[in-house]
């Protein structure tokens, strides 16, 4: 997996808090998260050759987003716990 950030925007922190959050969630699913400098805006996660998220099209992701991306692809049906309850009941 690897997330491409532009580091003239200093999205650095973004992109290593994201990492993080999906080695957490995905510690036995992903064998790696890599960081791959990048410019010109870019913010790209990628699964293998498929991008997954990109902000030119559309914004940053909130971290449960891309986590329920990611679940489809390395652990289908898997729950995400309170991210999904959330994502199911606006009022929880």
């Amino acid at each position: 997996m690897k997330i491409e950030y532009c580091t003239r925007c200093r999205w650095l922190p973004r992109a290593a808090w994201l990492a993080q959050e999906l080695l957490t969630t995905f510690e036995g699913d992903l064998a790696e998260v890599c960081l791959v400098p990048g410019t010109g805006g870019v913010f790209v996660v990628r699964l293998g050759d498929r991008v997954l998220w990109d902000r030119r099209e559309q914004g940053f992701p909130e971290p449960s987003a891309v986590k329920r991306l990611v679940r489809d692809e390395v652990a289908p049906g898997r729950p995400l716990g309170h991210v999904e309850a959330s994502a199911l009941d606006p009022d929880a």
